[in-house]
C-alpha cells in the first residue's frame, strides 16, 4: 500500500485592500468637489491662504474636511484595534456586523461631533460666540492638510512591506507631534481663534483636546 502523504500548500493569499483604494478615492472625489463647487474653483493656495472675511461656504467646507480625517484616520488605525467590542458585534442591521474599520469610524465620528458639541458650548460660555465659526473656518485648513498626510500613511501602510508593529510605534510618536503642533497652531495663530484670557486657553486644552483624545484611546484600545 502507498505511504500516506502529506502536503503542506505554500500558496499565499494574498491580503485583499481594494477597500482602502475605493475609500481613499472618494475621499479624493469629495476634496475635488470641495475646491470645483463649494469652494468655486479655488486652487489649493488660495484655499490654504484664504482669509477669514474673504471665504464662503465656511460650514460645508468643515463637514467634508472632517469626514475625509475621520475616514482616513478609520482606514489607518482600524488593523491596530485588538477586536470589536462583543456588544457592538452582536449588533446586527440587516444581518451586517460591523467590523474593525466600521468600529473605528463609528468612534471616530462620535469623538468629532463630542469635541464639536463642547467647542460650541465652550466658546458660548465663554461670551466669545462669534470666533466659533471663525475657529473651525482655522481648523479647517489644518485638517485638510492632516487627512493628506493620512492618506499617504494609507497607502504606505497597505501597500507596502511594512512591520505594522515598528509602524505603530512611528505612528504614535507622529500623532503625538500632531498634537502638540495643533495645539500651538491654535495658541498663536493670528486669527486669535482661543478666547483672550489664558485661564480660558487651559481649559480648553484640558477639556476639548487631552480629556476627548483619551476617551477616543479608551473606547479603540481598550
Amino acid at each position: 500500500m502507498p505511504l500516506s502523504q502529506h502536503f503542506i500548500n505554500h500558496t499565499r493569499i494574498p491580503e485583499n485592500n481594494d477597500w482602502v483604494i475605493f475609500i481613499l478615492l472618494g475621499c479624493i472625489f469629495l476634496y475635488l468637489f470641495m475646491m470645483n463647487i463649494i469652494e468655486r474653483e479655488a486652487n489649493l493656495k488660495d484655499f490654504l491662504l484664504q482669509k477669514y472675511f474673504d471665504a464662503s461656504n465656511n460650514l460645508p467646507s468643515w463637514v467634508i474636511t472632517s469626514f475625509v480625517t475621520a475616514l482616513t484616520l478609520s482606514v489607518l488605525i482600524s488593523q491596530y484595534i485588538p477586536t470589536v467590542p462583543k456588544y457592538i458585534a452582536d449588533l446586527q442591521v440587516l444581518d451586517y456586523q460591523l467590523n474593525k474599520f466600521g468600529y473605528c469610524l463609528l468612534v471616530v465620528i462620535f469623538f468629532y461631533m463630542i469635541k464639536s458639541g463642547l467647542g460650541f458650548l465652550f466658546y458660548q460660555s465663554t461670551g466669545d460666540g462669534k470666533k466659533w465659526t471663525v475657529f473651525y473656518f482655522t481648523a479647517t485648513k489644518f485638517y485638510f492638510v492632516l487627512s493628506f498626510l493620512l492618506i499617504i500613511l494609507c497607502v504606505a501602510h497597505y501597500y507596502f512591506p511594512l512591520d505594522r508593529n515598528i509602524m505603530f510605534l512611528y505612528y504614535f510618536f507622529f500623532f503625538s507631534f500632531v498634537f502638540i503642533f495643533k495645539t500651538f497652531f491654535y495658541i498663536f495663530h493670528k486669527n486669535n481663534i482661543l478666547p483672550e484670557k489664558w485661564y480660558y486657553k487651559f481649559l480648553y486644552i484640558c477639556t476639548l483636546q487631552i480629556a476627548p483624545l483619551l476617551l477616543l484611546w479608551r473606547l479603540l484600545f481598550f
